[in-house]
């Protein structure tokens, strides 16, 4: 197949090799920067780093040089670029790691746009775990945190929407499913979805069979918000849900042979799943042949596409404007794949 930019037989996959562990990764959203990424330093220091990088499409290279590179306050959680395919708004990226911090991308260089902390009563801040932007409305991000509680910021006035406590114990991840809907995950194992209108309320989609065995990731399907993916710490299965049937997963993914670290929903396919672990395994799954809830034959799926890495793969992210390629992360290495 051709590389991105050429006409011309190329390879397939592209590698980009960091001086330090990779922690983050987002892939940026507009349309005009195809092949832009973020990616986070892993340091067991205060002083931590965050490099954008973009291929050259005409040479199929990461330039060795990152476009960007900016100086961050311990490992971030997260990087995420604004969800602006149009590239209408400023060019932002986002961070979560002790605090919500928001980045405006010059030509010159990054600058901090907005540090946003929702506990200024105290010299202590728990951790962010992660943090998620809503597509329909760009001027509003949910974090989650150690604290138990997940946060609705909007961004441009740089206040705080709303704060819930959403759970029992710490919140681990965060999903939007609609402009007003989100979901979260926890280390109380279980999967809950609120909605912005009815702040007192949340529903309970998914509890861990394993008591407080608790859930890392949260996935939500764009295409079809019926569906969300989730899975527990130190486990090899990806449990699909559909929010229709609360408690009962509809599909359990089994055919990693370590423990999951990531999950992406395709952005163009509602039945299309990738999931990465600590088997050095990138796996895409169709789930158009998903039976009802609770009727998996316990044999299960097998995934139609399967790439193997160099080392455990702890980040994952499947491109919002190009539905061909997929980015991994593995140790000090990121690579784009083309599916």
């Amino acid at each position: 197949m051709a590389a991105p930019g050429a006409g011309e037989k190329r390879a397939e996959i592209y590698t980009y090799e960091a001086p330090w562990l990779i922690y983050a990764m987002g892939w940026s959203v507009r349309s005009d920067q195809r092949f832009r990424l973020g990616i986070g330093s892993f340091v067991e220091e205060y002083s931590n780093k965050v490099d954008i990088i973009s291929l050259d499409e005409e040479t199929g290279t990461f330039p060795d040089t990152p476009t960007h590179s900016f100086t961050h306050p311990y490992p971030c959680t997260k990087i995420m670029f604004i969800p602006d395919k149009e590239g209408t708004h400023e060019d932002l990226v986002a961070t979560t790691g002790d605090y919500l911090r928001v980045w405006h991308i010059k030509e010159d260089g990054v600058q901090l746009k907005s540090l946003l902390n929702n506990n200024k009563n105290s010299e202590f801040c728990a951790p962010l775990t992660s943090f998620d932007w809503n597509d329909a409305n760009p001027a509003r991000v949910g974090t989650s945190s150690l604290d138990t509680t997940c946060t609705i910021w909007d961004i441009e006035k740089e206040t705080v929407d709303t704060q819930l406590i959403a759970h029992d114990k710490e919140v681990y991840d965060i999903a939007w499913g609609g402009p007003e809907v989100f979901a979260s995950v926890s280390a109380d194992g279980s999967t809950r979805v609120f909605d912005l209108r009815d702040k007192d309320h949340s529903t309970i989609i998914y509890e861990s069979p394993n008591a407080d065995a608790p859930l890392l990731r949260l996935g939500w399907n764009k295409q079809n918000p019926r569906y969300m993916a989730t899975m527990e710490m130190d486990s090899s299965k990806v449990v699909v849900l559909d929010i229709r049937f609360p408690t009962l997963p509809v599909e359990e993914l089994r055919r990693h042979r370590a423990p999951v670290n990531a999950l992406a929903w395709a952005p163009h396919s509602s039945c299309h799943l990738c999931s990465a672990g600590d088997d050095a395994q990138a796996l895409i799954w169709d789930l158009s042949a998903t039976s009802a809830p609770g009727a998996t034959d316990g044999l299960g799926l097998d995934p139609i596409l399967a790439y193997g890495a160099g080392a455990e793969i702890s980040q994952l992210q499947w491109s919002a404007t190009q539905p061909d390629w997929i980015a991994i992360a593995f140790s000090k290495s990121l690579q784009i794949l083309r599916v």
